[in-house]
């Protein structure tokens, strides 16, 4: 229970930041509302015929998938300004389990992502996205796991950075690419054989993929929209959230013990 308290207390220590930054919230809100509209209404005029789906929704749920995966993921490097000004280092010598720290930083990220994508569903209904209440159902426990990989992999990336600048570099090589290679805004049915080895590598992929299978559930367009099925990619994700969180928080508490 005192592990429990002291999870929430970090998860709402990084929700109330996020409240209190004004900017923040709206950039949330506006950008990917605006990157559907302009992306997904251009491709739809211009492809939407000859690829024979509904490009909105494609990218809406591309979007939707990246957000709760990105968000969270670049969240925990929030990490490295407790680290520059010891609130880390006080966390750390507190009597309290370390992965329930880590995961405290992981659970608040994952509130703040979802706390920025609600507003982009309700905008849904804007776009004109078929979204069902059993989809709206499903897509609860896919946001869930979509942040707690997220979550998961900045954690891994956060120990091969040193300061707040080498993250965004770091950052900025390890998720453009991913933007391409999981299929974001453009359909990745047929790659080459070495850019399908790297997609199969994208955690990105498995979760945008997720994401489409739930929203495209018993629609003519599922076939050609969604890579594998939801149960496939919910068992690779799940995989790759226990390597990647066992992996990272023990380089972590490591490092900041030998710190």
């Amino acid at each position: 229970m005192h592990d429990l308290n002291v999870a929430m207390a970090l998860a709402g220590r990084d929700l109330l930041k996020f409240f209190r930054d004004p900017g923040r919230l709206i950039a949330a809100v506006v950008f990917p509302f605006a990157m559907v509209v302009l992306l997904g209404g251009t491709l739809q005029l211009n492809l939407g015929a000859a690829a024979g789906f509904n490009f909105i929704s494609f990218t809406f749920t591309g979007f939707l998938g990246m957000t709760l995966f990105q968000s969270t993921a670049q969240g925990l490097t929030s990490l490295m300004d407790d680290r520059q000004n010891d609130f880390a280092q006080e966390i750390f010598v507190s009597p309290v389990s370390r992965y329930s720290i880590v995961f405290g930083k992981i659970l608040g990220e994952t509130m703040v992502a979802i706390a920025q994508v609600l507003p982009f569903v309700l905008f849904a209904a804007v776009l004109r996205v078929p979204l069902t209440l059993t989809a709206l159902g499903l897509l609860v426990p896919v946001a869930l796991l979509s942040c707690f990989m997220g979550g998961a992999f900045g954690l891994l990336l956060l120990n091969t950075m040193s300061d707040s600048r080498a993250s965004n570099q770091v950052f900025n090589f390890v998720f453009l690419p991913q933007y391409f290679l999981a299929g974001l805004i453009s359909p990745i049915n047929h790659l080459p054989w070495y850019l399908l080895i790297l997609s199969l590598a994208s955690p990105m992929r498995y979760v945008i993929d997720l994401a489409r299978g739930v929203v495209f559930a018993g629609t003519r367009d599922y076939s050609r929209v969604v890579l594998l099925s939801p149960l496939t990619n919910t068992a690779v994700l799940a995989l790759m959230f226990a390597v990647f969180m066992i992996l990272g928080t023990t380089l972590f508490v490591r490092r900041e013990t030998n710190r």
